[in-house]
């Protein structure tokens, strides 16, 4: 395996000269929170499986690590193109060290219970945006005929997985993950209530579906898995990434530049789309590609007699959590005051003191609510990145902020954004790499 994405990036810095518009097209990648899960599940067949469209990020280079570790075979064969053939698997003890650098290597439980009957991780990492509970995973699992040794490491372990009637106690979105793919092999019928119903979670089942596994109501909030004796190999292309054509749509509207995204899937548009009109964000579908035009007029939507409006997340169909942070941050250059509502994290809104020292008027609540007033004029800052989609939201304010800004722990936004800074350049953006 190559060294990592993550390890390259930790000494460097973009270096960001605001003001400039952005134009061009940019083909969205494929769906990061997809990928993951979906080369996790690689584990539970003995025959080879191709994939296509995987993104080229750090958090997939890990995740390609930890399996490589496990025995399995792991080849990138293109670009954006991996083969995994796990027909022996040798451990299942995941590396500490590579197993609390993100959060998705919990993702592995499932898998290896239900293919090994046993797993042992440690505390998964990722971003620091609250806490992040693993209990959804825990009683899932335990409920299919896992026993639980919760200590410094997880332990699980399995004579065998039945399936049952799994009630998850929070929508969590890798709990469903999990459940789905230990269920998938279990013997018998699992049903699962209170399932997330995100993009990337249909992702997972509809991949599963095509090496044999039985899995009905894909897309709603009740899953119903029927095990099956084994699964096959196969082909599979990885959907785009909703997550990154909004991050793109953001970026286009507040440098007033003219971009057109393809390879959109527009059903995962919808729950999207709302909020950011609500800004005052134009956008025009042509099929699978969606233009963002210039000459935005950003002002915000008022609620019926004038009222403060807000845009808050919530599971889906809801407005994804990934992307308050930069409807945050076009909010700062959209006339007029919203309320911006994260509701499922206590911590992801606490960048905002970047936005503030580059003269954003940002109001902090409290953990969970942020005022918003604009639009204001934005200079260059130095800056950090706590995590993935704060860095995002930087990065827009920086491309429209007046002079230089440079945003440090850039290892934090290519774990998720596919060669970022060669796309940017692509479309007019001013955008080095420096080391710091």
């Amino acid at each position: 395996m190559p060294p990592t994405a993550l390890a390259e990036a930790l000494v460097e810095s973009f270096v960001i000269e605001g003001g400039r518009p952005l134009n061009g097209r940019v083909r969205a990648a494929g769906n990061k929170n997809a990928a993951l899960p979906i080369l996790a599940a690689c584990l539970l067949t003995h025959e080879p499986v191709l994939l296509e469209n995987v993104p080229r990020i750090a958090d997939v280079d890990t995740m390609l690590e930890l399996m490589a570790q496990l025995g399995v075979e792991v080849e990138r064969t293109g670009p954006n193109e991996v083969r995994i053939h796990a027909a022996e698997i040798e451990s299942w003890d995941l590396d500490d060290t590579l197993g609390r650098r993100i959060r998705t290597s919990i993702l592995l439980a499932g898998p290896l219970l239900a293919r090994c009957g046993r797993v042992t991780f440690p505390p998964p990492g990722g971003d620091v945006i609250g806490r992040r509970r693993i209990d959804t995973h825990i009683h899932a699992l335990t409920s299919l005929g896992a026993t639980a040794l919760p200590d410094r490491r997880y332990e699980l372990w399995a004579d065998r997985l039945v399936g049952t009637f799994v009630l998850l106690d929070e929508a969590s979105v890798t709990g469903t993950e999990n459940t789905v793919m230990a269920a998938a092999t279990a013997e018998g019928e699992t049903v699962i209530y209170n399932a997330a119903c995100e993009p990337h979670v249909q992702d997972l089942c509809r991949f599963l579906v095509t090496l044999g596994a039985r899995i009905e109501g894909i897309g709603s909030n009740r899953i119903r898995v029927e095990g099956v004796r084994e699964l096959r190999g196969g082909t599979y292309r990885i959907a785009s990434d909703h997550v990154e054509v909004a991050s793109f749509v953001g970026l286009a509207a507040v440098t007033d530049g003219e971009v057109v995204i393809d390879d959109v899937v527009p059903d995962d548009l919808a729950p999207i789309r709302a909020p950011f009109e609500r800004l005052g964000v134009r956008m025009e579908l042509e099929g699978t590609s969606l233009r963002v035009p210039d000459g935005q007029d950003l002002a915000v939507q008022n609620d019926l007699g004038g009222q403060v409006p807000k845009i808050e997340d919530g599971p889906w169909p809801a407005f994804p959590s990934d992307l308050t942070a930069i409807a945050l941050t076009v909010a700062t250059q959209a006339r007029g005051t919203v309320l911006i509502f994260e509701k499922m994290f206590d911590a992801r809104l606490f960048f905002v003191d970047k936005l503030v020292s580059m003269g954003a008027r940002i109001i902090l609540c409290d953990p969970h609510r942020a005022v918003v007033s604009g639009p204001a004029r934005l200079y260059g800052q130095r800056m950090e990145s706590p995590d993935i989609r704060a860095g995002w939201a930087m990065l827009a304010a920086a491309l429209c902020a007046e002079g230089a800004s440079t945003i440090g722990n850039v290892a934090q936004i290519v774990r998720g954004y596919e060669r970022i800074d060669e796309r940017l350049r692509a479309l007019g953006a001013g955008i080095e790499r420096a080391e710091s």
